[in-house]
Order: structure tokens, then sequence, then C-alpha cells
């Protein structure tokens, strides 16, 4: 080999695919069609134009950030802040004031995103940080649940007809009472399956969101590992704590069908840039979502818990990292 030549060390990763960010991003949109095609059908025009808000802000936002502030060509191509968009209306009330959607797109992509730098540099999922910063700034609006109406039911689109989530109705009636007192209260399994009951857009239907997973996978866009581990550890969890008092414990099928416990182990959990590298480090991060997840919800003051405990298993996440690593090899004991 020639004493002049010159080798050049790039950054990882050094082997690449067929693959590429544009590619995952728009596959993860395609996914998250039929969930939000279900908010539609049951939610009405209400849905169509908050989804359309909040996609439109945070293009905007991502563009005004990008090409002002960080002086950079335009990045929109990507598909990032499109599913930034997608979430955070799908993680939202139907019936929330517009301008609140605004601002949690302003949160989600200013704070959550680009004060880290943008895409790749956020620790924390920004659709989450949007949810949960217009949780705790409007918790009225933001727990005011428009009841779930098919659009082709007899109802019109200008119902403005709200009632408790069933996580709510369960947090309530256990307060004072037990299991057995909330008895036609709750909407059945099937309807809670298929999305008939009061919740966020985008998390009332379980099969629409399951569809949307099974795509993923098959295009290998995430892994089984978080989801699986997510729900295996809150069902497992649940059902030991329904097993030990079933009277004040809800059954573990109801939290896997109810709030955002679906959504979040298939769409948020598994974002590349805030969930481990490793498939030992997904599993512990799956679990401890799972198990956060179910303890706020039987013991916080919140009837939901999965927006916080993704955020909290992100920040725990270099720390996974670190663990599940494999050691490098030809390194001194």
């Amino acid at each position: 080999m020639a004493e002049n030549t010159k080798w050049i060390i790039s950054g990882a990763p050094h082997i690449h695919g067929s693959e590429s960010v544009k590619k995952i991003m728009w596959g993860v949109v395609i996914a998250l069609i039929p969930s939000f095609l279900v908010s539609v059908y049951f939610f009405g025009l209400q849905a169509l134009v908050l989804t359309l808000v909040t996609v439109a802000a945070c293009l905007v936002f991502e563009f005004l950030i990008n090409r002002f502030l960080f002086k950079r060509a335009c990045c929109l191509g990507d598909g990032s802040a499109m599913i930034t968009g997608l979430l955070l209306a799908l993680n939202l009330p139907a019936n929330l004031p517009l301008w609140m959607a605004i601002v949690g797109s302003l949160i989600a992509i200013g704070v959550a995103k680009w004060a880290y730098g943008g895409l790749g540099n956020n620790p924390f999922n920004p659709a989450l940080v949007g949810r949960v910063f217009l949780l705790i700034s409007f918790p009225v609006a933001m727990t005011s649940w428009p009841c779930a109406r098919a659009l082709f039911g007899g109802h019109t689109l200008t119902d403005a007809v709200t009632g408790p989530t069933p996580l709510g109705i369960a947090k309530e009636g256990l307060k004072n009472g037990t299991v057995s007192d909330l008895a036609g209260q709750l909407p059945s399994y099937a309807e809670m399956f298929f999305g008939n009951m009061a919740g966020s857009m985008g998390e009332i239907s379980a099969i629409a969101i399951l569809i949307g997973g099974i795509y993923m996978l098959c295009r290998k866009i995430i892994t089984w590992h978080i989801p699986v581990t997510f729900l295996g550890s809150a069902f497992i969890f649940a059902g030991i704590l329904w097993m030990a008092n079933p009277e004040q414990f809800m059954d573990p099928v109801f939290h896997l069908l109810t709030g955002g416990i679906m959504l979040g182990a298939v769409f948020m959990a598994t974002d590349m840039v805030t969930s481990p590298m490793t498939n030992k480090g997904k599993l512990i991060f799956g679990v401890g979502c799972g198990v956060l997840t179910i303890l706020i919800r039987t013991f916080g003051a919140y009837p939901e818990g999965v927006s916080f405990a993704i955020l909290i298993m992100n920040a725990f996440v270099p720390l996974i990292n670190r663990y599940a690593t494999p050691k490098r090899f030809a390194v001194a004991k």
C-alpha cells in the first residue's frame, strides 16, 4: 500500500443500508393513519382540524427555528416535524382550543427538540413533552374529554358532549368504592378495543394502534422488544395487584385497553432517538415504562401515567445504554 495513502475516519454508523431517516419517518406517518382515521370517525371534524393545526404549527416552528436561529437549510422533508405534530394531536382531546394546540407544538419543537440541537439530540420525546406541558398548564381543558360518537351514527358534528375516560371513572369510583360499584359505568371491552369511549384522539382504538404497530414491525421500523415488555410488564404488575385485591384494583385487560398505554408502547416509547440502542437496554426500558405506568395510574394523583412513565425512562436512557452496551474487545481487565 502506498505510503501517502490517506484514511478518513467518519462517524458511526459505518455500515449503511437502504433505510434513511426520511423513509423511517414517513413509514411511521403511514402507521399512524389508522389511528387518525378512527379519531376522525369518532370525533368528527374537530379531530381533523386539530390534527391539521398541530401538524402545520410544528412544520412552521421547525422551519423558523431551523432557518433563522440555526441558519440551516430547510429540513421539513425528513418528516420528523410532521410525526411530532401527528403524535401531539393524537395525545390531545379533540375539543382542545386550537391556540393551546399551537402552544403545545411550540414547546414540542422549540423546547423539547431544538433546544437540544434538533433531530437526534433530544433526550425526551417531543410530542410527550408538549402534551405534559399542556396538561400541567391547562389541566381543565386537557381533561375535558369529548364523548366518542360515530360520524355516521346519527349525531351531529357540533355536539359538544363531554365525559370522563374509563380511567377517570375508575380512579374516582375506587376512592370511596369498589370495582363492583363501577358496574354499568364503564364501556365494554369490545367498545374499548374498537374505540367507542372518551379519551385522547389516538388512544381510543387498540385495533387501529395494533395495525400500525404490525406495519412498523413488518417494515422493521421498530422491534418487538419495547412494545412487548412495556405492555407485558404492565399486564403482569396490574395482574398481581388485581389478584391481591380484585375489589380495589382494576384487572390487567382493562389497563391495556384504556388510556394511552397502547399508543405510548407502540409509537412513543419506540422512538429511536429517546430509547436505548441495544435489545437488552430496550427490554429494561420497556419494563420500566410498564411498571411506572401502573404505579402512577394506581397510586398517583393522575388517572393516566403513560406520558410521565416514558419521559422518566427517557431520562434513564444514558444510564441504560452505559449498562447494556456490550464490552469492547481487547480491553484490559
